[in-house]
């Protein structure tokens, strides 16, 4: 178990770091929630980014743009590669 010191430093470090503050803030929010969430750890995940200035679903948007666009960008690469090897073969 640990001792009062490392958890006092332990403490420390998590104010000085703002998490603190965050879930605090997240709490709060959640306490303030005139509709409880159905799922309360959900609702921590998505908001805490917020707290922190982080737009979680404007991240999974970009996300899902970049992978589609990945996506498309490989299928050109294929197939200006087939059309590379068919104008070699001439």
């Amino acid at each position: 178990m640990q001792n009062s010191a490392e958890k006092e430093e332990f403490k420390g470090y998590l104010e000085k770091t703002g998490v603190i503050d965050a879930l605090t803030k997240v709490l709060v929010g959640l306490y303030e929630e005139s509709d409880k969430p159905s799922d309360a750890l959900e609702f921590i995940k998505k908001h805490l980014g917020n707290s922190l200035g982080i737009d979680v679903d404007a991240l999974k948007q970009e996300n899902a743009d970049l992978k589609a666009e990945v996506l498309a960008l490989t299928q050109r690469v294929d197939d200006l590669s087939k059309k590379l090897e068919a104008a070699n073969k001439q």
